[in-house]
Formats: structure tokens, sequence, C-alpha cells
């Protein structure tokens, strides 16, 4: 039997989570006032109802309460205010009890039930005298939630190193994992500094083009390796061109050494091992540790 399910987002760029429709006509766009794990909560339609097997839906299914009102709009418009002050205050109670953690956002529930803010800190805070504080002001449920450097690059935005706003702030709802390998398969320099986001850690598009590259280097030979040309030249591979798929190979032709450039179907050589062209240098294991002491997951 298949399940109706609504796609409902409560930040931009924030995961996607399925919701029972009811019987109210929603379309994609449509703001929602929803019943979550954390209380009553305004979001926004990202998938329109459609139905899913059993197997695709966690359950218990929590309904949409409604579609939201012109009243809901003002409500989530005094929130966001709230939340501004909300913030100041925060900073201001943190300051006083002298802790070391940075403040990155306060968010209300729709229903006000409780009060979120997200902080980062190196290690763990003792936090239980600030929540007293700030429970004696608010006068509702405080939640301290300690973030990672990517959340908080993803809350607060910013423009990367290619000029256009951040993934993870505009469209990328779940954080892919990323590895030091995929830097080095697409021939990139193992500096932190050329392929680290302005979260310090590795760029998330560092996966975008992972699969191309690997399908377009299993075709290449090493920079090194010796082939055979299809007229007949033996010689060593100077330089390859990934994209282009081309060689250039250092052959010698009447006594005399030059380079020329072949399309890789012009060539012949011995494949490759499986990952045969990732093997690291010693200079880039040193910067791949320095990397790794920096920031060990990067996940």
């Amino acid at each position: 039997m298949m399940i109706k399910v609504v796609g409902v987002r409560f930040r931009t760029a924030g995961k996607i989570y399925y919701f029972d429709p009811k019987n109210y006509k929603i379309a994609v766009g449509d703001h929602v006032i929803v019943e979550t794990a954390r209380g009553v909560e305004y979001g926004t339609v990202m998938i329109a109802p459609k139905e899913l097997p059993p197997e695709k839906v966690i359950q218990p299914l929590k309904p949409v309460l409604r579609v939201a009102t012109p009243e809901d709009e003002k409500i989530e418009e005094r929130n966001h205010q709230k939340e501004k002050e909300a913030f100041k205050i925060c900073i201001e109670k943190i300051q006083k009890h002298k802790m070391e953690m940075k403040l990155v956002d306060a968010e209300y529930t729709f229903d006000n039930n409780k009060l979120l803010f997200y902080f980062t800190a190196d290690g763990r805070i003792d936090f239980r005298e600030l929540v007293k504080d700030l429970a004696s002001v608010f006068r509702t449920r405080i939640e301290l939630r300690q973030i990672g450097v990517r959340d908080e690059t993803k809350i607060l935005g910013g423009i990367g190193i290619c000029g256009r706003p951040l993934c993870c702030n505009t469209f990328l709802s779940e954080f892919a994992p990323v590895s030091i390998k995929m830097a080095k398969e697409q021939n990139l320099s193992l500096n932190p500094s050329k392929i680290s986001g302005v979260c310090g850690r590795l760029m998330c598009c560092l996966k975008n083009e992972e699969e191309t590259y690997e399908y377009l280097n299993s075709r290449l030979p090493n920079t090194g390796d010796y082939v055979t040309t299809d007229d007949r030249l033996k010689g060593e591979v100077h330089s390859v061109n990934v994209l282009r798929q081309t060689v250039k190979v250092l052959v010698e032709v009447d006594d005399e050494k030059e380079i020329r450039e072949y399309r890789v179907n012009q060539l012949k050589f011995k494949p490759k091992r499986k990952k045969e062209h990732l093997k690291l240098s010693a200079e880039e294991i040193k910067e791949l540790s320095a990397l790794e002491d920096k920031g060990k997951s990067r996940i």
C-alpha cells in the first residue's frame, strides 16, 4: 500500500522532511504549518503531494496541520524579529559568563515553545548556568546546540572562490563525503588554500566531477609511462590532458627527440592498475598530513 507524502523544508537549502498532507490542496512553494518532533513549525513545500512505497517513508508520519494563513505569515515575521533580539541578548549573556563559544544563530519554533541557539566552540562547553540565565529571561524552553564549522558556514552563507554564493547555503541540502583523493584524481594542487572552502574544510564541489574524472583517468596512461603510437613510434608520456583525452609523448624521430600530441585511442600501453595513478609523493603526503591535522573529518 502506497503512502501519500509531501516534502517540506524549514531552512534555505535545508533537509527535506516528509509529512502527511491529509486532504489539503498543497503546491510547491506553499507555506504550511506542521507538527515536528520539536514542536509546531512553519515550513515551505518543496515536493508536491505524491505516493511513496512504505520502505521509503520513516514512520510515524506526522501531519500537516494546515496551509499557512495570512495570520501565520505575520507570526513567522514576528518570530524572525524576536530571534534578532534573542541573538543580541544571548551574546551579552555569553560575555557575562565569560564562555569560550561563538554564537551563530537563534531560532524560535513557530509556536514559541522552544528557543534554540546554535554555537561553535573548541571542545565541550558546560553551559548549564547560561541556559538557566537565558530561561529566566525568555520564559520558554531553551536549547543550546553545538554545531561544526560546515554547519556554521551553511547557516551564515557567503561567496566561494568561484565568485558564486556557497553551494551549502543555496541548494546543497546535505554534505557529501569529500576526501583528499578526489583532489588528487582531478590533478589539483594539494595546497590547503587552493582546495579548502570558506569553512576551512575540503570544498564540497570536489565531489561534483569525481565520477567523470575517475572514468577519464582510467583511460589514460600515467606521466612517465612508455607507450606505442599508431605511427609505430615508442616514447615516454610527457603530459596528459584529462578532459581532451590527449597525450603528449616524447618520441625519437631521425635521432632527434620531439614531443608529439596524440589522442588516447592512437596509443597502445599497459592499462594502469586500479587507483595506481593516485599514489602520493612524499611532498604530497606531508601536505595531506597537514590537512588531516587541521581537520580530521573534512566530511
